[in-house]
């Protein structure tokens, strides 16, 4: 008797599929393996100041060349790369989890769904870009403060999310035969709500985290950010764009690193999308 396969084993099977998808994993394993093996990697400490060797193009010595203190380039992307990831992970983290608490009340209590929704149509109507800077002046420049300010941003879209799949669940007959049974609200989102909003989640989550990758790079660009000399890949790029005539590489290469990296979040997140569609998973 042939055992039926599991639901995530259905869209993972259906995911190693999608080329595109598995490419973007590659891409997005390579990196992770690269900045957690950085100490080994890494031909030079990426602080390592050699005047002698300042901004010296790619070389054998120097796989990606140097910047305007004879820093090892390649050295420094690999570091940057654990800081930048890291930033994604939190951001995505603190944003989905309140994010999709909020989502959840807005959509199963409707007394309350509209405060919680006005106070999410308020952050959407603001420029995701002009409310950071906004935060960012308040509390000062940094990495955290930044940080705090993408988690703000990203919070609303988890809360629309959340909330237009929860409104359709609450109704189905399912939920309405745990409630008649006297069952707590509680135990109705965690078990029976949650799980079946779960898909959405995932692959808002996945898309998110390049997304805040790069909006990190970007206010470490505008100087908002993390700040020199930390190793960010952002702040890299602020960086180089004062030598692009002298030392392209400066600023191409720690730039390359974020477009690869938001790149795999992105077709991996498109693959997750089309994996855990409903539709699909019918078919």
């Amino acid at each position: 008797m042939i055992k039926p396969q599991s639901y995530w084993g259905t869209v993972g099977k259906r995911l190693r599929k999608n080329k595109t998808a598995v490419g973007g994993g590659i891409i997005l394993l390579i990196f992770i393996i690269c900045t957690l093996a950085a100490p080994v990697l890494a031909p030079y400490p990426y602080s390592q100041m050699n005047f002698q060797d300042r901004m010296l193009g790619p070389s054998t010595a120097h796989l990606l060349g140097t910047d305007e203190y004879g820093r090892d380039i390649f050295s420094r992307i690999l570091y940057g790369g654990r800081i930048s990831l890291l930033t994604g992970l939190v951001t995505v983290a603190c944003a989905s989890v309140i994010g999709t608490t909020l989502g959840v009340i807005s959509g199963y209590y409707r007394k309350i769904d509209i405060y919680i929704m006005q106070v999410m149509d308020i952050l959407l109507c603001l420029p995701a870009l002009l409310l950071a800077i906004v935060i960012i002046a308040i509390l000062g420049p940094g990495l955290t403060h930044a940080m705090l300010a993408i988690v703000i941003g990203v919070i609303p879209l988890y809360v629309r999310v959340v909330r237009a799949s929860v409104l359709s669940i609450r109704e189905k007959e399912y939920v309405e035969a745990v409630r008649a049974l006297g069952i707590s609200d509680f135990k109705i989102l965690v078990r029976h709500i949650l799980p079946n909003v779960s898909s959405p989640i995932i692959v808002l989550s996945t898309l998110m985290f390049g997304s805040s990758i790069l909006a990190a790079s970007a206010l470490s660009f505008l100087g908002l950010g993390a700040q020199p000399p930390t190793p960010e890949w952002g702040a890299m790029v602020y960086v180089g764009k004062a030598y692009l005539s002298k030392a392209w590489w400066m600023s191409l290469f720690p730039g390359l690193a974020i477009m690869l990296v938001v790149l795999s979040f992105n077709l991996l997140g498109d693959g997750l999308r089309d994996a855990l569609d409903p539709k699909l998973a019918r078919k």
